[in-house]
């Protein structure tokens, strides 16, 4: 097969106003930078949360802890996306609807759509990061905390968590970037992220493959930028004797 490759596409004129295609790959690549930070923002604060509520002696709270994981883990990520922006809305009360439906602009709607749906199924995974990180961890941990005469909290907050986050950077550097990769997903409620563009770019110059080949660069180089980073992280927050620290 022969294919004449043709770059300078890129910089040609879009015909919606002064852009060239390369903007839309620009513009993409934010909305896609933007939802997944916050999402991962999100997923953070309550991934940890209900890591930490797994790990309780409250046989209750750790059972609404394991329920949110199991439901948000178990559900696909697409069919959650749906619910959030098609059916969630209309639970609302009629005030609220109005606001969603009429007065936010369809781009803002579908912003805080696709970040809420990410950041709680990405919280569940996160979740249970945390939840391995601290049981992970020898059990006289806690045992010298209460002696020492620690409240749970305290032991929580100064012995349990600051060993068990520097554990789990690694897994918590891979749900980072899989909620880069799962961000892809807004396309399907009309979000202009990197795919959609990509896909617009495609669909206006029938150059498919410089389009998707672009896209993919930026997927890549993006995610791996960030994995480096957070390796050279991971090695600067070690904790002696644990993840091969020194």
């Amino acid at each position: 097969m022969h294919y004449n490759w043709h770059w300078k596409v890129f910089f040609d004129r879009t015909h919606v106003g002064n852009d060239i295609y390369l903007d839309w790959f620009i513009s993409g690549l934010g909305w896609t930078l933007a939802v997944a930070l916050s999402g991962w923002i999100i997923a953070l604060a309550i991934g940890g949360t209900v890591g930490v509520a797994r790990t309780l002696p409250n046989r209750w709270v750790a059972g609404l802890a394991t329920l949110y994981v199991e439901l948000f883990r178990n559900v696909p990520l697409l069919v959650q996306l749906f619910v959030w922006y098609f059916l969630v809305p209309d639970l609302l009360p009629e005030g609220a609807q109005v606001w969603f439906k009429q007065d936010l602009s369809p781009t803002t709607s579908q912003f805080l759509s696709v970040v809420v749906c990410l950041g709680l199924f990405t919280a569940a995974r996160v979740a249970e990061q945390v939840r391995t990180g601290i049981e992970a961890l020898p059990k006289g941990q806690r045992n010298a905390a209460m002696a020492m005469g620690f409240s749970l909290a305290q032991t929580y907050r100064h012995v349990l968590l600051p060993q068990a986050l520097r554990i789990i950077i690694p897994p918590l550097t891979s749900e980072f970037l899989n909620i880069i990769k799962n961000s892809s997903v807004a396309s399907l409620i009309g979000l202009m992220e990197l795919l959609m563009q990509t896909r617009q770019v495609s669909d206006f110059t029938s150059s498919q493959f410089e389009a998707f080949t672009l896209a993919t660069v930026i997927y890549f180089t993006l995610n791996i930028s960030l994995m480096l980073g957070m390796s050279a992280l991971e090695k600067r927050l070690r904790v002696p004797g644990m993840m091969g620290g020194k």
